[in-house]
C-alpha cells in the first residue's frame, strides 16, 4: 500500500519521522525514476523549506498540510519559476507570481518538489505531446500515463510526492488517474479558482488534485477550493469540511448507472469491474437504479468544437512579440508570427488551433459553434434530470486501460475518443473522480468514476471512500 499522506503526518506528529528527511526521500526517489519523465524540474530548495516546517512543527505551528510533499502541472504557476506548458514557445518563460492554488497549499505547510510534465498546453490524452518527451506509465512503461496529466498522475503513482496537481478538460485528470491506479478529482467549475492557471478552454478548465488515496484527495480539496475574487468565475459557496464527512454511511445514497455507458465499445475488464462495484454497493444498502444520458454520443463532437474554439482564442497571445519563443533572422512582422508560432508550437497544438479557428469562422460558426453550445445545454440537462432521481452516477472512467505509447499518436479520433465518458462533467460542469476499481487480464488499473451534482463533491467523496475500502478489504 502506497504511503499517503495522512499516514506520514501521523508519523511526523510522533516525532518518528521529520519533514526534512521525507523530502529529501522524495526527491531521491523521483529522480532515480526519472526514466519516467514525471518531472521536468526539481526544486532543491524545496528541502531548505521542509526545515522551515520541520521548526513549525516543533512549535506547534505547522499547517495542516505540514511536510506534504506536493508535485504540480507545469501549466500552474509559480512565482520565479520556468511555466512552460510542456511547450517550445514557452521554454524559457518564468512566472511573475504564485497561482491561488499554490499559495493556499504553500500556506498550510505544503512542500512544491518540482514541475510535472503534461501534454503541451494540456491538449492531448496520453502525455506523448510535451516538447520535452513522452511520459510513462510506472505500472508498465511500455504503455501510456494518460493525459494531459501525465506527468502528475505518474508521480504519484510511482510514490514520487504525496500528492500532485494536475488539470481537467475533458478528463485529465481522471482518465491518467484511471490508467495510473491512483485517485483523481475534477472538481465542480468554479469550486477552485483558476487564477495562475494558463488557459486552454477558459470555460471548461478545472484544477484538480491526485493521491493514493481518498482521505488525502477530501483535506486537499479542503485547502484549495473557496471563493478567489482575483477569478471570476470563481464560486461564492462555503466549503464544506469534506474529510469529516468521508466515513459517514452510504446506505442512504441512491446511485444511477446509465446505460449508455456499457456499451459495445466497453473492454470486458471494465465492464465486469463496473458492475462487481454495482454489486458492492447493493451489498452495502445502496439504490442502484437505471438514467440515461441520451446525449452521450454527442458529447466529444460537442466538446471538440468548443475545447478547440476557446483554445484558438486564448493561443492568440502566442505571437512570439511579448513574451515566449520568438523566430530569429526574419524582417517581416507577419513572417515573424508565422515562423515563431510555426516553430514553437507541436503537432496538437497546430491541430487543435486550426479546429478552433475553422469552427469559429465565418460561415460555420452557426454550423458547428452555436449548434455545440445548444447541445452542451442538452448534456447538462441529461445530467439534471438524472439528479433528479440519484445523487451520483457510476461510469467506467475509461473504455480501456492505459494503450500502448504510440499506439493512437497517428490516429486523433482514437485518441480524442479515449474521454468519451469523462468530457460530459466538463460540458456539464459537474465533479467527478477516478478511483481504483480492479485491474485487467494484463494487470493495468482500472478506474471507477463518480459523478455528482454541481458542488456536491461530498457525495462522490465518500462514494469513492466506500470503493476504496472495499477494494482493500480484498487485497
Amino acid at each position: 500500500m502506497p504511503d499517503t499522506y495522512l499516514n506520514f503526518r501521523k508519523r511526523l506528529l510522533n516525532g518518528e519521522v521529520t519533514c526534512k528527511s521525507n523530502v529529501e526521500s522524495y526527491l531521491q526517489r523521483a529522480k532515480s525514476k526519472s526514466n519516467l519523465n514525471a518531472f521536468l524540474r526539481f526544486f532543491d530548495e524545496s528541502v531548505e523549506a521542509a526545515n522551515v516546517v520541520d521548526q513549525k512543527v516543533k512549535a506547534g505551528s505547522a499547517g495542516k498540510l505540514a511536510g506534504l510533499v506536493l508535485g504540480v502541472k507545469d501549466v500552474i504557476a509559480i512565482k520565479d519559476k520556468r511555466l512552460t506548458c510542456g511547450s517550445k514557445i514557452l521554454k524559457d518563460f518564468v512566472s511573475l507570481y504564485d497561482a491561488t492554488v499554490v499559495e493556499r497549499l504553500r500556506d498550510e505547510d505544503a512542500i512544491v518538489i518540482g514541475k510535472t510534465n503534461l501534454d503541451e498546453f494540456a491538449m492531448g490524452s496520453s502525455t506523448e505531446f510535451s516538447a520535452y518527451g513522452p511520459v510513462l506509465n510506472p505500472v508498465d512503461t511500455s504503455r501510456v500515463p494518460g493525459g494531459s496529466s501525465g506527468g502528475s498522475a505518474s508521480a504519484v503513482a510511482s510514490e514520487s510526492c504525496h500528492v500532485a496537481l494536475g488539470t481537467d478538460t475533458g478528463g485529465s485528470i481522471r482518465q491518467p488517474a484511471s490508467f495510473c491506479g491512483v485517485v483523481g478529482l475534477k472538481p465542480t467549475y468554479g469550486r477552485v479558482s483558476r487564477y495562475g492557471l494558463v488557459a486552454f478552454a477558459s470555460s471548461f478548465d478545472v484544477i484538480g488534485p491526485f493521491a493514493n488515496s481518498v482521505d488525502d484527495i477530501a483535506l486537499i480539496l479542503e485547502v484549495m477550493a473557496g471563493h478567489d475574487e482575483r477569478d471570476s468565475t470563481s464560486a461564492e459557496k462555503i466549503v464544506p469540511p469534506y474529510t469529516s464527512l468521508l466515513d459517514r454511511d452510504v446506505k442512504e445514497f441512491k446511485v444511477g448507472i446509465a446505460k449508455e455507458t456499457l456499451s459495445s465499445g466497453v473492454a470486458d475488464d471494465v465492464k465486469s469491474t463496473i458492475m462487481e462495484q454495482i454489486d458492492n454497493l447493493r451489498s452495502a444498502g445502496v439504490q442502484v437504479l437505471e438514467v440515461s444520458l441520451p446525449h452521450l454520443d454527442y458529447t466529444i463532437p460537442a466538446y471538440y468544437i468548443l475545447a478547440t474554439a476557446e483554445a484558438s482564442s486564448n493561443l492568440e497571445r502566442y505571437d512570439g512579440a511579448r513574451y515566449g519563443y520568438r523566430s530569429q533572422g526574419v524582417d517581416e512582422l507577419e513572417e515573424m508570427y508565422i515562423r515563431s508560432r510555426t516553430e514553437g508550437f507541436g503537432p496538437e497544438v497546430k491541430r487543435r488551433i486550426m479546429l478552433g479557428t475553422f469552427v469559429l469562422s465565418a460561415g460555420y460558426y452557426d454550423a458547428y459553434y452555436r449548434k455545440a453550445q445548444k447541445v452542451r445545454r442538452l448534456i447538462k440537462e441529461d445530467f439534471d434530470e438524472a439528479f433528479k432521481k440519484v445523487d451520483a452516477i457510476i461510469t467506467p472512467t475509461a473504455p480501456t486501460t492505459a494503450f500502448k505509447l504510440g499506439e493512437k499518436t497517428s490516429d486523433p479520433l482514437q485518441m480524442y475518443l479515449s474521454d468519451v465518458f469523462t468530457v460530459s462533467a466538463n460540458l456539464a460542469g459537474i465533479p467527478g473522480i477516478s478511483v481504483p476499481a480492479g485491474k485487467d487480464s494484463q494487470s493495468l488499473p482500472i478506474g471507477v468514476q463518480l459523478l455528482g451534482r454541481q458542488f456536491e463533491e461530498e457525495n462522490i467523496l465518500r462514494l469513492a471512500k466506500f470503493i476504496e475500502q472495499s477494494i482493500g478489504s480484498k487485497a
